[in-house]
């Protein structure tokens, strides 16, 4: 459901207000004279807005405030552009009607559109956004224009509450939520029979699966449905598209900013069409229900930038789940200082990953940004001059700079077989996903001795660890002693919206507790989330990596022992000047880049 704001006070709107309109549409004129009376816009703007407006004029059906917003005024207030939303918050004041900013992930398009016809929709440019049985809340961009009302809530018998939205999203979302609705209708009516709808995979249907009459994955409304919802997760700033099958409807999630959000729903022979697509997509096998697949898709953002999907399917209960991770090149590929780093940090990341060999290693479960550090450093390092291979399960990115081989179990392909592999392919950097076992560690440091510089990930929770962690899996302590150059273990934290964030009191307690026993001063100013439309009312835009790097000294490296001490190593790491995940976070709290909870939310607890 959407959010609707409060009604703004009845002081807030001008007397004027009647002159924009009367049970009828917006006019250009009314509307650049009451900007004018309201101190909005410069009388000399406004002449060249309304010549600019009648030469427009029955050449395009634009509305009043988007032909203004279109001219990039600024308010001669308070020198701020004139925007869009800024023009329709001014209306909703006139109108004394709320504004709202249409969220998509907020409303439920397949309720809203069963309200009123599409037709009728568009011919009064109306679109309702929020439906309860009592009230149905309608968005319109033409607030005087009040023909419809009484014969709407006659007819729904419900209590009809109007708010302004900018005639631009107004557009758009009528579009979007019926043409989405009326692809996924023609979808469902595309099955065979009503005994055929209801024969959906899943374990209490096991017979059905060779059964005829399945949506066509390439029927054009199918089509539509994924090309609508993959366009969506890009505008969203989706890390994830999730579509999870259940026995009626089935929810499609999107993770943005690490966090799950469920975005939609769709009847489950629909969404079983959907995965059908996706994988045609993907290059997967469609009749293979049965086992887990993988596949990806390249495919372009409405901005025209490409970007690239990375698929895996598993069968549950009442059908195949479809994961999509988007890796956008724009996001995933980063400078070092937009990693996150401090100053110090990068030049310590620089010193452990420009030598000519050694092995580096990043730590931390999964989703801590591992991925995007290794990427950012290996586009960093590929000169002309320097050949980077990189072995994969699966290939995260296809990056035009590296050779990269993925790792295929069927046919023996691991990450021992393909370092051993790669040694022979004379590279001079050696990327290896993950170290699992004895047999790639010993790869990685046979390479690392035989002079590359090789980086992998671990999965421990802080960087001493994995020391121990190399140790379990086998690898000889004086090997590693030879051949380890360092440890970076790291986190993703939200960050605040920049747009929003707000000065806010400091929790000094939960300060001294994040700290713990590194007694750091508390900052001088703390900021807590607000909310606002940039960052959808979360109060949080983006994410931000924090860091604990621990360079091998001569001292640690004569402490990696069979019987290495874990306690001692990270006490002589923190001596040496390593700053631990926690005071890596801290300093970022410090800066004003996140908040206390959001950190202590991913951070390992504290032992002793």
């Amino acid at each position: 459901m959407a959010t609707v704001p409060h009604r703004p006070p009845a002081a807030a709107a001008a007397s004027d207000a009647p002159e924009l309109g009367l049970h009828r549409k917006l006019d250009l004129d009314a509307v650049l004279a009451a900007l004018k009376h309201d101190g909005l816009i410069d009388p000399a703007d406004a002449l060249k807005v309304r010549a600019d407006g009648r030469s427009v004029r029955g050449k395009t059906e634009l509305h009043p405030i988007a032909l203004i917003a279109n001219h990039k005024l600024v308010n001669p207030r308070d020198g701020k552009p004139l925007s869009l939303e800024v023009l329709t918050q001014w209306l909703a004041e006139k109108a004394r009607l709320p504004y709202l900013k249409i969220d998509p992930m907020k409303i439920d398009a397949a309720a809203v559109t069963q309200v009123i016809s599409h037709a009728y929709a568009q011919r009064y440019r109306i679109l309702p956004v929020a439906v309860s049985p009592v009230q149905v809340v309608i968005a319109t961009s033409e607030p005087f224009d009040t023909r419809w009302l009484a014969d709407l809530a006659h007819i729904l018998r419900r209590d009809i509450q109007r708010v302004v939205v900018n005639p631009v999203d107004l557009n758009r979302y009528l579009l979007e939520f019926y043409g989405v609705q009326r692809s996924i209708q023609k979808a469902k009516d595309a099955k065979l029979g009503t005994e055929e709808g209801r024969a959906i995979l899943n374990f209490e249907q096991l017979l059905e699966l060779g059964k005829s009459g399945e949506i066509g994955a390439d029927d054009r409304h199918v089509v539509h449905i994924v090309d609508w919802l993959l366009q969506y997760a890009f505008e969203q700033r989706a890390s994830d598209i999730h579509l999870e099958p259940r026995r009626d409807t089935s929810p499609i999630r999107f993770r943005i900013d690490g966090v799950m959000h469920k975005v939609f729903e769709l009847p489950t022979p629909v969404m079983t069409a959907v995965t059908a697509r996706v994988k045609i997509l993907g290059r997967m096998d469609l009749a293979e229900k049965r086992r887990p697949q993988d596949g990806r898709i390249k495919t372009r953002s409405v901005e025209g930038r490409e970007v690239e999907l990375r698929l895996s399917t598993m069968p549950t209960a009442f059908g195949e789940k479809v994961v999509m991770r988007i890796f956008d090149p724009d996001i995933v590929v980063k400078e070092f200082r937009q990693l996150g780093f401090s100053m110090d940090e990068e030049l310590l990341w620089r010193s452990m990953v420009e030598r000519p060999h050694g092995i580096v290693l990043v730590t931390g479960p999964t989703g801590s940004g591992k991925t995007t550090t290794l990427y950012s450093t290996l586009k960093h390092l590929a000169t002309p001059d320097i050949n980077v291979c990189t072995i994969e399960d699966p290939i995260e990115m296809v990056s035009p700079e590296f050779n990269q081989m993925q790792v295929q179990p069927a046919i023996d392909l691991d990450f021992a077989a393909g370092v051993r592999t790669l040694l022979r392919q004379d590279p001079d950097i050696i990327m290896i996903g993950e170290i699992r076992d004895l047999e790639t560690a010993q790869m990685a440091v046979q390479a690392a001795l035989t002079g590359h510089l090789v980086l992998s990930t671990l999965h421990t929770n802080d960087a001493p660890t994995a020391l121990s962690r190399l140790l379990d899996l086998g690898a000889p302590h004086y090997l590693i002693q030879s051949t380890l150059t360092g440890v970076v273990a790291q986190r993703l934290v939200r960050t605040l919206c920049p747009h929003c964030k707000t000065e806010a009191a400091l929790d000094v307690g939960a300060w001294d507790a994040l700290v713990h026993r590194w007694r750091l001063p508390p900052p001088a100013r703390a900021y807590a989330p607000k909310g606002c439309l940039e960052c959808r009312n979360t109060g949080f835009l983006g994410r931000t990596g924090i860091y604990e790097m621990m360079r091998i000294s001569p001292q640690l490296r004569q402490m990696i022992v069979p019987n290495l001490d874990l306690v001692k190593v990270t006490e002589t790491a923190l001596s040496e000047g390593m700053r631990p995940l926690r005071v890596s976070a801290a300093a970022q709290v410090a800066r004003g880049i996140t908040t206390i909870p959001e950190v202590v939310s991913v951070l390992p607890p504290v032992e002793g």
